[in-house]
């Protein structure tokens, strides 16, 4: 409910809105409203309150709590379900429990710092407080398990366009998980199933996505190879809750594209939003490196790596330069 309120004060941000007008709009009692403003105020909203005319909203902080998202997303059924944590291990590995306790589709578990934040291989994702957005979302596509990975390139594609959307910033896919912006990682994406043999139960999509980070917010080690939207913009500050809500917004609308229509429309998209399509690169697997023209993915999200000789290489997974 205090989303929808939120909502309602965001739309109004430039005017009052009774109190009155409230109540009617949201379908509670008066008292019920003050006490969500009142609780608003406790989590850092600013709200201006004259007699006889009501509310105003001045000021918003950035938390990109649940009310927050609620407030700003647009989507049917991905992230109507909103689990928000200030602090968490990891949001996959909550993701996971709350898949095995039967958490709806389109469940989204966002926290503000992770302490032990993972990427793809185990490696550490570095996720600080207040800065960025780590979350994960719950699907359950009726799927053969060997399609899931499909859906790593879809979100690839929902996060590329809404970046564009929340920043107005060209960023770019580094097959098979990574988002670049000017040729440093802005966002990566972890993709991990609960399945039967032949049925998927769950699949959880972990993002880490850097946002408002400065350089002083990353490691020495990575300052060279991670950026994030504000160093993109000179510095603008975001608000994180418009970010995920633009993306939530792309992802449904690709994935129900996907469910009714196959993938074809979303590997044609990731094709024409990847830098690393049709350039020279250097693929180390666990077994041995391999050097060649990239072409394209297969309908699996198989890279198709043409050697000097002329031979197609396909690789599932790797590092790629």
């Amino acid at each position: 409910m205090r989303g929808k309120l939120l909502q309602l004060l965001m739309k109004t941000s430039n005017t009052f809105i009774s109190g009155q007008e409230i109540s009617e709009n949201l379908g509670i009692s008066r008292t019920a409203v003050w006490k969500h403003i009142e609780e608003l105020r406790k989590n850092g909203y600013q709200l201006e309150a004259v007699p006889r005319k009501g509310y105003r909203l001045l000021h918003t902080p950035n938390h990109a709590s649940a009310d927050e998202i609620e407030a700003l997303l647009t989507t049917n059924k991905i992230g109507k379900n909103i689990i928000f944590k200030n602090e968490v291990t990891t949001t996959q590995e909550l993701a996971h429990e709350l898949a095995r306790n039967d958490a709806s589709e389109g469940t989204i578990i966002v926290a503000d710092q992770q302490l032990q934040g993972k990427g793809r291989l185990g490696r550490e994702w570095h996720s600080p407080p207040g800065t960025g957005l780590w979350f994960s979302l719950i699907l359950r596509p009726d799927v053969p398990p060997q399609k899931a990975p499909q859906l790593t390139l879809l979100t690839a594609v929902a996060v590329t366009e809404g970046i564009y959307e929340a920043a107005g910033i060209e960023a770019e896919i580094k097959w098979p998980n990574d988002i670049l912006i000017d040729g440093r990682k802005t966002a990566g994406i972890l993709t991990e199933m609960q399945s039967e043999p032949d049925r998927v139960q769950a699949v959880i999509i972990g993002i880490g996505l850097n946002i408002n980070q400065q350089p002083e917010h990353f490691p020495d080690e990575l300052l060279s190879k991670a950026t994030s939207l504000s160093i993109a913009k000179g510095n603008k500050i975001f608000q994180r809750a418009n970010v995920i809500a633009a993306i939530l917004g792309r992802f449904e609308s690709w994935y129900y594209q996907y469910l009714n229509h196959g993938f074809d429309q979303v590997r044609k998209r990731w094709e024409a939003l990847a830098v690393t399509i049709g350039k020279e690169i250097t693929a180390t697997t666990v077994t041995k490196t391999v050097k060649g023209t990239a072409e394209g993915i297969t309908d699996d999200g198989v890279l198709l790596l043409r050697k000097m000789n002329g031979e197609i290489e396909h690789i599932y997974s790797a590092d790629i330069e």
